[in-house]
């Protein structure tokens, strides 16, 4: 059964940045394009602190931060507290990168060795491993253009929901997991205008909060 995506209030939604550059109107467009989403953009520091006392009413985080350095003790804490409740999180691109010698970061992505290299401007297959999760139910393959990530792929404990045979990609391209309470996304695409404005992405992207906010299944 699928829940319908405008059957509810707007799923209210962080989306947090940090230590990367963004195409910023292509990002805002992408975000206020997305049905029954309510995205409210803020650095890493900006969540951290919940000046507004609203970090907690969040039903989906999505990570966009590539913070290569350990964190501060205020966000270390409001990391940590991640998968306390059933506040989902979304990993997505060069987020599920940051902080790369944190193992929570680590066991909350699903790839133990997040060392990587990076590929702009790449054409990819992207091919359906599972058709019938909520997130990709009714999808056919596609191909777009974004930048590709040499890793690991997603580890013991992933389901594996979007794949490329790409030689300059990581296998899995999407995937869920369980972090404590909390559902867990992973998405690796997603780098910039291109695949922003790709209406594949789009539907992945949007299934994925609703999914994480279970409105749909």
């Amino acid at each position: 059964m699928t829940g319908g995506i405008e059957a509810h209030p707007p799923v209210m939604t962080a989306v947090i940045l940090g230590a990367h550059l963004i195409e910023v109107p292509g990002f805002v467009r992408l975000f206020r394009s997305l049905p029954g989403v309510d995205a409210y953009p803020q650095s890493i520091e900006d969540w951290a602190a919940d000046l507004a006392h609203v970090r907690d009413q969040y039903e989906v985080v999505i990570f966009y931060n590539i913070n290569r350095t350990p964190p501060n003790d205020t966000v270390k804490a409001a990391l940590e507290s991640l998968g306390e409740t059933r506040q989902g999180i979304l990993m997505l691109h060069h987020g599920m990168l940051a902080f790369p010698e944190w193992q929570l970061w680590s066991d909350i992505v699903g790839i133990r060795n997040r060392s990587f290299t990076y590929h702009p401007g790449e054409t990819v297959q992207v091919d359906i491993a599972d058709p019938d999760h909520p997130i990709t139910r009714g999808l056919a393959p596609w191909t777009m253009v974004d930048e590709t990530y040499i890793m690991d792929s997603a580890g013991e404990g992933s389901h594996i929901l979007l794949t490329t045979r790409h030689p300059k990609s990581l296998s899995t391209l999407a995937w869920t997991r369980q972090y404590k309470n909390a559902r867990v996304f992973c998405l690796a695409s997603g780098h910039g205008t291109e695949t922003y404005e790709d209406v594949n992405f789009q539907t992945v992207l949007t299934r994925g909060i609703h999914w994480l906010a279970h409105r749909i299944w």
